[in-house]
Order: C-alpha cells, then structure tokens, then sequence
C-alpha cells in the first residue's frame, strides 16, 4: 500500500481539513482520558507551524440529532490545552456557521467544527452532505485510525465525494507502518496472543493469523472453549460450547500447516470472579466442577515466555485472564514485563491494540516500552483480521 507523504504538503495559506478522533471518555462534562488528543497533536501543531488553517473534524458519541450534551465545544477547550494554542469553535460541521468561522481563519489558526453526528447525513455517508465537508477545506488529513473501519461521510466520502487530495497524519502513518512491519515484512518466527472473552468475536481473526504466523497464543476465556474442545474439564468457567466445533476445526487446520497453538497448562481458579476470593492453582486436566478458569497459572506463563524468547515479532490482542480484578491479572502482567524485556533487548519487536489489551498493558506499567501500541480498538482488530479499513482505503495511491 503507497500513501502520499505530508512531507509532500503544501498547506501555507491552505485549509486543512483533519479528521481526528475526539470521541473521549467524558464524565460530568470533564474528559477522564485525553489520550486520542495527546495522540493528535503532533500532526495538529505541525500542520499549524507550517501556516496551514487547521480545521478539526471528529465524532462525539452517538447523538440522535443535535443535542448540546455531545457537543465538542469542551472538548475543543482540552484541545487548546494540550496543543497550546487558541482552538476556535464552530457551532455546526457545515452550513453557514461553519463557512464564517472558516472564512475567519488566518494562517496557523485552529478551528474545531461542531460534531458531525449531530447529522445523520454522517453515518449514511450521504454524498451531498460529504460535498458540503469538503468544501470548507482544500487539503484533507486522516488522523483517526481508531474510526478508520467506519465509512462514514467525514472519512471516506469527503475524499470520494469531495475529490481532496488525501493524507495520512502522524499517528495514522505510525499505525499503517506498524500494521505493515508486523504482517506485510516481519521478521520470522512470527507469534501472536490472542485473548479475551469470546472466540465468536474473534474467529475471523484467528483464521487470517494462521496464515501469518508461526505460533499462535490463546488466552482469557476464549481458551476455556479450547480446552473443552480437547475435552478438558473448565467446570463453571466461561465457555461457547456451540462452538467448540469451530475450536476443533482451527486446531486441526493449525496442524496441517505446521502451525504450533499454544494453549494454557495450568490455571488459576476460583469458586466466582470476585476480589479477596480464595484460588488455588491446578494443571488444566484438573480443573473441579465448582472451579472457574480465572487466569493463566505459572507453568503456562512460564511456557508462554519461552516461546516468545524464540520469536522475533508479536502481535497482542487480549488479556490471558480476568486482569480487571487482582489476583487474576498476574498472568497477564508477567506475560506483559516478559515482552517489554525482549523489546528492550532488540530481541522481539512488539505490536499490541484493542481496549482490553491496552488497558491490561497500562495495569501492567508496560505501556511505553512495547514497539507500537494501537489505542484503536474496531479498526486495529479489523486490520488484524486482514481487512483493508474503508478510511485507509481512500488514502492509498492507485498505481
């Protein structure tokens, strides 16, 4: 996949229209994680520096028409903050508002544009309402990889309806040429962890990996499928029985390529998912009826390590156990240090995403020390998945 460069850009004196993600986590209207800001602001303030008119497209939610508690007006403000510049603010996305608050922009200004679900026209992709987006820019900058698998008027059919020339931002280049190192030339062996609760949101993923790498990691509750497709006693753990045949099937497939699943040996359990529960830890063919898998147990983290020392590239997706509630973070988080330590020693290069799995990686204290960690959570395991994202898509140069 080729992209254009935004070393290539000239946006003096241009209109930059840059979708970003500013749909944080808010909580009596203060936002609790400026992540996917802090995650902006390099492309924001260079484009800024380099006298372009900084105009900020995002989503907020998931509003029914315009409703003043999903506005981005505060979220605007926090943008001001962290880029530490004045961000003006547009009551509406398009229409007049929107038009006299661009034609006001001086260069090197910033401008935030009202939330574009407050019309429905957003998430229809409607063409016309794309065509008013992109009128009010003549550059457009895709800077939400975390929205990138939704084709909504904003991120596809501004560049397919408004025929603006396209261009990844920073962190949005960083997420393509991590997701390229790790599938399109990584550096063999290649492992994979994938964990979690449900292999029914995960299927297609674990199809597509088997044909990516050599060794495949299974964790969290989704393993307990595995193991009882083996025919493992998980006596209450979680499980999908209606599709251990699906477990059996990836399994059998695994072997006929040659490829190694690992699945865990020994596990921690409990009689409920509950702080201060008392656990004990037992090898999976001995696991009681009133137990419940929990988390990964010492051999199976020690075996999991093992094969990680071998590998020289890891994608991560999903916590081995129930990281939320202590004790049962543990597997995880030594799982999690283990391969901060192979990063560090130029030993493993390391790609993890998904909410759960930064989150547990955060619980971790590992969060900075990975190669590239995705904040995305859809379009990261989209990707994973083999999936070209609607928004990447209308980024890449035809040959």
């Amino acid at each position: 996949m080729r992209f254009r460069s935004l070393d290539d850009a000239d946006v003096t004196g241009k209109r930059v229209l840059v979708r970003v993600d500013l749909n944080v986590p808010m909580a009596d209207g203060n936002i609790t994680d400026a992540t996917r800001i802090e995650e902006a602001a390099p492309t924001i303030t260079e484009l800024a520096d380099k006298g372009g008119k900084v105009i900020l497209l995002s989503h907020l939610n998931r509003p029914k028409g315009f409703d003043p508690s999903h506005s981005l007006r505060p979220v605007a403000a926090e943008v001001a903050r962290i880029v530490k510049q004045p961000v003006a603010f547009a009551e509406d996305c398009v229409g007049p508002k929107a038009q006299a608050a661009v034609s006001a922009m001086q260069n090197g200004d910033i401008l935030c544009l009202e939330n574009t679900r407050f019309h429905a026209e957003e998430e229809n992709n409607d063409k016309n309402f794309a065509k008013q987006l992109a009128t009010l820019g003549d550059i457009f900058v895709e800077e939400a990889f975390s929205a990138a698998h939704r084709a909504h008027a904003s991120i596809t059919g501004i560049v397919t309806e408004g025929k603006l020339p396209a261009y990844p931002g920073r962190a949005m280049k960083a997420e393509l040429d991590a997701l390229a190192k790790a599938f399109e030339t990584p550096q063999h062996p290649v492992a994979a962890i994938v964990g979690g609760a449900k292999i029914s949101t995960k299927l297609d993923l674990l199809g597509h990996l088997l044909g990516k790498v050599e060794t495949l990691i299974i964790g969290g509750g989704m393993a307990n499928t595995f193991l009882a497709a083996q025919g493992k006693p998980i006596g209450k753990s979680l499980t999908e029985n209606d599709l251990m045949p699906q477990a059996r099937d990836i399994l059998a497939k695994a072997a006929a390529r040659h490829r190694e699943i690992v699945l865990p040996v020994d596990a921690v359990v409990a009689p409920k998912l509950a702080a201060h529960v008392p656990t004990r830890v037992v090898g999976v063919d001995a696991v009681g009826p009133a137990d419940m898998i929990l988390d990964i147990g010492p051999r199976s983290v020690e075996h999991v390590v093992s094969v990680l020392a071998r590998a020289k590239t890891l994608v991560w997706n999903g916590p081995f156990g129930a990281f939320e509630i202590e004790p049962f973070d543990n597997g995880t988080t030594e799982v999690a240090e283990a391969v901060a330590e192979l990063t560090a020693a130029k030993k493993l290069i390391s790609f993890a995403g998904g909410g759960d799995t930064v989150a547990a990686l955060n619980v971790a204290g590992v969060l900075d020390r990975l190669t590239h960690v995705s904040t995305a959570g859809g379009a990261f395991l989209e990707s994973l998945e083999g999936k070209t994202l609607p928004g990447v898509k209308v980024l890449m140069v035809q040959d």
